[in-house]
């Protein structure tokens, strides 16, 4: 690059609205390319030690049994709440980081984003985001269950039938641990973005900057996944104790080390491989399509030059 040559500034964020709409397609785009590992990673944290004879061993053999015994449309049981929470939970994401963004750079005089304001953004947006989808989470968590598989007919009939047995509040069970496993992911997340992007160089292109954004998100989504899977262990497990049972998981961190204690370290773990599967990639995709979105918005509805 030149010495005269200036680098561009970065756009200024798009407007709330158009953000949520940014978020919101690029969440469905994820989901539904990604959701079966969903499953299977639901599968392996419910599983108490191997799972006995119909336990699963890996994820191959995850995929092979659920299709086997139970047919292929199990891949896809349970994605109407996260189908109906993506739009505004990723559209949450985004937004309420680009906000909390604003915010934090006008309270610390901050004119540039650096790692330490990303992390803390994206902590912020994971608690935000975390209220939000609760109850969804819960009711897909019922659904994807295998003991729960004759229990429901579908999502408005687990959610009728939990609210009725349960109680309204039940659909916030594991709202403690959800705080946890989001404010952990979009931390570690958004912080890992900026942390890559300040080590690679902007691509002269537009399709290298999609692969920067790309290889950005991935390595973000995997970071974030190593740190909030022993959070999303026992938020499952808490999640799936229906009103009647014996709770033995209440709170996150004595559930982390009630795991650990009884199960051993690597069953903080459990379901990793097709979560970070799922969400290594999926970051990728949810930057990509984020940005794109976001530029097309931009250039066709709010005519600014990119």
């Amino acid at each position: 690059m030149p010495a005269t040559q200036q680098k561009a500034a970065p756009p200024k964020p798009l407007p709330f609205q158009w953000q949520f709409v940014a978020g919101a397609v690029a969440g469905v785009s994820e989901i539904l390319t990604m959701y079966p590992l969903d499953v299977v990673k639901t599968r392996f944290q419910l599983q108490v030690g191997t799972g006995g004879a119909d336990g699963y061993s890996s994820i191959g053999d995850c995929f092979k049994k659920i299709i086997k015994n139970e047919g292929f449309g199990t891949l896809y049981r349970g994605i109407i709440p996260p189908i109906m929470v993506e739009a505004p939970k990723r559209a949450t994401k985004f937004a309420a980081n680009e906000q909390y963004t604003i915010l934090y750079r006008s309270i610390l005089g901050e004119d540039v984003n650096k790692q330490g304001l990303s992390i803390l953004t994206g902590v912020s947006a994971g608690i935000t985001e975390a209220f939000l989808v609760v109850p969804f989470e819960l009711v897909k968590i019922r659904l994807q269950d295998k003991a729960n598989a004759g229990k429901y007919k579908g999502s408005l009939d687990a959610l009728t039938k939990i609210v009725k047995a349960e109680g309204t509040l039940a659909l916030f069970n594991g709202l403690e641990a959800t705080l946890w496993r989001h404010a952990s992911w979009n931390g570690g997340y958004f912080g890992c973005i900026q942390g890559v992007k300040n080590i690679i160089p902007e691509a002269e292109t537009s399709n290298g900057n999609l692969a920067r954004n790309f290889v950005a998100g991935a390595v973000g989504g995997t970071f974030a996944t190593m740190l909030n899977t022993p959070f999303d262990v026992v938020k499952t497990r808490i999640q799936n104790q229906a009103k009647g049972s014996v709770l033995k998981y209440n709170w996150t961190l004595p559930g982390v080390a009630m795991v650990y204690r009884e199960e051993g370290f690597r069953a903080l773990y459990k379901g990793f491989v097709p979560k970070v599967l799922r969400l290594g990639p999926g970051g990728g995709i949810l930057l990509v399509v984020f940005d794109t979105v976001s530029t097309l918005i931009r250039k066709h509805v709010l005519h600014e030059n990119v």
